[in-house]
């Protein structure tokens, strides 16, 4: 894992069922389209209308080539259309970013 897209959402938080949908949707469709899905995290205490999806790449050619896959996957775009007609996601943003090696909670020695 060299990057990590960092995705926020502000969300309805009157449709949080939904959400959870949408996000367990992605843990079949992301890894099968090659990301390396890190997780979605949902508001538990405090703020309740954001919450954060974290999906891992080797590189950001590697993220380009599954935008491209997840573009063209029926159940990806199904997803997504979940999302448009439920309009339980707000506002979206990505941020791209890199993991200090030294601070990370690994499964694998390096």
């Amino acid at each position: 894992m060299n990057m990590t897209c960092f995705i926020e959402y502000e969300l309805d938080p009157t449709k949080l069922v939904q959400f959870n949908q949408y996000a367990k949707n992605w843990g079949a469709i992301i890894p099968r389209l090659g990301g390396e899905l890190i997780g979605y995290f949902t508001p538990y205490e405090g703020d309740n209308k954001r919450a954060y999806g974290l999906i891992a790449f080797n590189s950001l050619a590697d993220y380009e080539a599954y935008r491209i896959r997840l573009k063209a996957d029926m159940q990806a775009q199904a997803n997504f259309e979940f999302a448009q007609e439920e309009k339980f996601i707000l506002h979206e943003k990505r941020y791209f970013l890199n993991g200090v090696v030294e601070t990370l909670k690994l499964t694998e020695v390096l």
